[in-house]
């Protein structure tokens, strides 16, 4: 419950950037955007991977859309199994949206995958979370 009062705190804080731009007023939520967000993006976030699935059928699959350099799944420490997600890196930004806009929402072993571009990790600081354009409904993906 303590979160929701600190999230509801933040959110109705006035900050010079609401006054400024009424649109812009989760600004405070994310870090300023840095050099490498506007650059070439070749890393791939799949989610919604079966347990089943090793890094050699995950580079399988997307290497028909170009030269892949680096396929990682992520494990559970504890348990040794699969977390369900993973990251493939191209060696063109082209080649990472093409397989982007292919592969999200396509099934992988029975199981529809969530293909989006990596966000930047950065440990010790704020998640770059992107905003959502004002142009559409932000559950119409969902539905």
């Amino acid at each position: 419950m303590r979160n929701n009062t600190l999230l509801t705190f933040l959110a109705r804080r006035p900050s010079t950037t609401t006054t400024q731009n009424p649109n812009l007023r989760w600004r405070f939520f994310c870090s300023p955007p840095s050099s490498s967000s506007t650059g070439p993006n070749n890393k791939l976030f799949v989610g919604g991977l079966s347990w089943s699935m090793d890094e050699k059928s995950l580079k399988d699959a997307f290497s028909s859309f170009g030269e892949v350099t680096e396929v990682k799944i992520v494990y559970d420490r504890d348990s040794g199994r699969s977390r369900g997600f993973g990251f493939v890196n191209f060696t063109k930004e082209d080649d990472a949206q093409v397989a982007r806009d292919a592969m999200d929402g396509k099934a992988l072993l029975g199981r529809p995958l969530r293909v989006t571009y990596a966000l930047e990790r950065v440990r010790g600081g704020h998640v770059v979370v992107p905003r959502l354009s004002d142009s559409g409904d932000a559950n119409s993906r969902y539905t």
